[in-house]
């Protein structure tokens, strides 16, 4: 009997662009709302997302390190707010801490003092905001393969998508190999916790990460990494500027849309932002001379998943608009958070790839038995 991987599943799966683009829709969506609950509810939308479509590759388990990240990121948001106090004002005083004087030149800057609860309570919603911000991208790093993004990558972007996904995929494995060599001690009846066990863990750990990057480079330069095609240079300048220019338009757009004011020129000029930018990077592909083998396909499911981001960034833009109360609550006075019907309602677009999306969780085999097929005798 023989086995050989199906070609099914992995050709099936989904496009690791569409990951990010819903990914980067529901990080748009958290960064307009400082309200508890919607940030709550973006948060659960992507962890069942990436339950419900995460595989077993070893990037599939960065996103609770990013929930630990967001985590201590709320937790020294609320630190600093106490140590360092906060500019929002408050009657209710839970606690004063002893003041240390400054210079005058740091007039608006204070260490201990009062802390209250109206501080407490914006700095919260500030420090849950990033947390969310943080789950948004560590899901779309558990969803999203690495060596897949670099290979739908434009041909100018190559280089430094190389670049990028290198040191992305540098920390998986530098984990891997921590619990490889923790688990080896255990099995030989050694220590793996305390200062002693992580000096001796560390050293082959920095060993392997050493071969690893000298056989990489090897594979690099075997496969022409950094060789480029003659251009004229008037086709380099051409790319040069719409690049340029389309990323400046793509930063003033995106501010745009972010901004409470600038709604209404967001849009337009990120539309040329990304037009400009897209010129320029199908002629800077033109210097690349590296080949694709078996290229991502944009299919239903991609345009799904991505339809769901952009749906949800959408929507509670517009829901900033008509309901800016809502989406950003007042500290002062403080009462409790009101809920939204519609925005809450719009986030939940966000959970369309956990039924559009979900598949095989390992790569299928399929097994051929020559004695039994058909026409075989025995």
């Amino acid at each position: 009997m023989t086995g050989r991987p199906s070609a099914g599943p992995a050709r099936s799966a989904t496009h690791p662009g569409a990951w990010w683009l819903w990914a980067l829709g529901l990080a748009t969506a958290a960064s307009r709302t400082t309200n508890p609950v919607l940030l709550a509810v973006l948060a659960a939308v992507a962890g069942y997302v990436v339950a419900v479509c995460r595989t077993r590759a070893p990037w599939a388990r960065s996103y609770g390190a990013f929930l630990k990240l967001g985590l201590a990121v709320l937790v020294l948001r609320l630190f600093f707010a106490v140590v360092l106090g906060s500019p929002i004002p408050g009657t209710h005083v839970l606690f004063t801490l002893p003041h240390v004087p400054l210079p005058g030149w740091a007039h608006g800057v204070r260490i201990g003092g009062q802390v209250t609860t109206e501080a407490l309570a914006f700095a919260g919603c500030d420090g849950m905001r990033l947390a969310v911000l943080l789950v948004c991208v560590g899901a779309a790093n558990a969803l999203a393969s690495p060596s897949r993004l670099l290979k739908s990558l434009p041909g100018a972007l190559y280089e430094a998508g190389v670049a990028v996904v290198v040191a992305m995929t540098f920390a998986p494995n530098l984990v891997a190999d921590v619990r490889r060599l923790r688990a080896a001690r255990r099995m030989r009846g050694r220590r793996d916790t305390g200062l002693r066990a992580l000096a001796q863990v560390g050293l082959p750990v920095l060993e392997g990460a050493l071969e690893r990057s000298v056989a990489l480079a090897a594979a690099m330069d075997a496969r022409g990494y950094g060789r480029t095609a003659q251009v004229p240079p008037a086709v380099r300048r051409l790319t040069a500027v719409l690049t340029v220019g389309g990323l400046l338009g793509v930063c003033a757009g995106t501010y745009g849309l972010l901004a409470a004011e600038g709604a209404g020129f967001g849009l337009p000029v990120l539309a040329l932002g990304l037009a400009a930018a897209l010129g320029g990077l199908w002629l800077g592909g033109r210097r690349s001379v590296r080949t694709r083998y078996r290229p991502d396909r944009w299919g239903v499911r991609a345009w799904l998943v991505s339809a769901s981001g952009v749906a949800v960034a959408a929507l509670t833009i517009w829901a900033a608009g008509y309901d800016p109360a809502g989406l950003d609550p007042p500290a002062v006075p403080l009462t409790a958070p009101a809920v939204p019907l519609w925005p809450l309602l719009s986030l939940l677009a966000g959970l369309v790839p956990a039924f559009a999306a979900a598949g095989p969780r390992t790569v299928a085999y399929r097994t051929t038995t020559p004695h039994l097929e058909k026409g075989a005798t025995r």
